[in-house]
């Protein structure tokens, strides 16, 4: 894991994407011409993040020195860099209504559409492999066993995830909860919250204002606080000591979780071998709970009685 942050929180109005901020500064330096360039790239970033110097000149009928030299103005010494950004900057500032557009106008088959869905959930996976190491999963395993309590807050789409993790670890005994993401619900737990005890921020993109804000009222009463978001300088990332970096990007307008799933699926396997007895313990023990109180479907039973009609 990343060393603790012992920086406090910025406040909400400065939590601009870097890009932002190099515009902001060279904004006095470009000419209006160029401001005008680099803004139309930054505006449809969704259409421009993957270009190469050469794509992005004819695109906007220029030379590719003119792109080079006025990203240079804004600070970046190659091109590569000012691509990084500009993605990190779609990503933070994508919207649902930009990605069905941004799909529609690839002009694919339906059929092609799905395919390159499969394609990039495929991506995300590999992607997940390489940004967060076993070393890293199990770290976060070890901590939560340690916690007085667990509080997993994801909002709208993320509650799925948020309730699939405090679930599973309440499974092997570990004391989590997923609220449901109202906000004096998600504030009132969260500034319940205090030493000892952990909040997981689970939010994609630009980034819920209620995670974000629950993110920040459990960090200031002391918890530790952990994020899993898709971009390093996101809300969530910059709010949370620490966090997990799970790409989410598919042509689908909410996104797609699968290799959120597949890490929090990690995260249980860790979390139950971790403490592997005591895992034992709780799951023996649903085992017997559920074996007298008649939970699962009787094959034998409804045999017996569909042989008699």
């Amino acid at each position: 894991m990343r060393g603790k942050k012992t920086t406090p929180a910025p406040p909400e109005e400065n939590w601009l994407t870097p890009l932002e901020q190099r515009m902001q500064r060279a904004e006095s330096h470009l000419s209006p011409r160029r401001l005008r360039l680099v803004r139309s790239i930054v505006e449809n970033a969704e259409e421009t993040y993957f270009l190469s110097s050469r794509e992005m000149a004819r695109r906007y009928g220029v030379d590719a020195a003119t792109i080079v030299r006025t990203i240079q103005v804004m600070g970046y010494g190659e091109y590569a860099e000012f691509i990084s950004d500009l993605r990190s900057h779609f990503v933070t500032r994508i919207t649902q209504y930009r990605v069905m557009r941004s799909t529609a106008r690839e002009h694919r088959t339906v059929e092609g559409q799905v395919q390159r869905s499969l394609e990039m959930d495929r991506e995300n996976f590999e992607a997940l492999r390489q940004n967060v190491s076993p070393e890293r999963i199990v770290q976060l395993a070890r901590r939560l066993h340690k916690a007085r309590q667990i509080v997993v807050v994801g909002v709208d789409y993320a509650f799925a995830l948020a309730w699939t993790m405090a679930y599973g670890l309440s499974w092997i005994g570990l004391n989590a909860e997923a609220p449901v993401g109202s906000y004096g619900n998600l504030h009132h737990r969260a500034r319940a919250l205090g030493k000892g005890d952990i909040l997981v921020a689970i939010s994609f993109g630009r980034c819920l204002r209620l995670t974000v804000e629950a993110a920040q009222a459990a960090r200031e009463r002391g918890a530790w606080t952990f994020g899993i978001t898709d971009v390093v300088n996101s809300p969530i990332a910059r709010v949370c000591h620490d966090c997990w970096t799970i790409s989410v990007t598919n042509p689908i307008h909410n996104g797609s979780y699968v290799a959120v799933l597949a890490a929090l699926n990690a995260l249980q396997v860790a979390c139950a071998q971790v403490e592997s007895k005591r895992s034992l313990r709780h799951l023996r023990e649903i085992e017997r709970a559920e074996e007298s109180s008649g939970r699962w479907f009787a094959t034998a039973a409804w045999a017996k009685e569909s042989g008699r009609k």
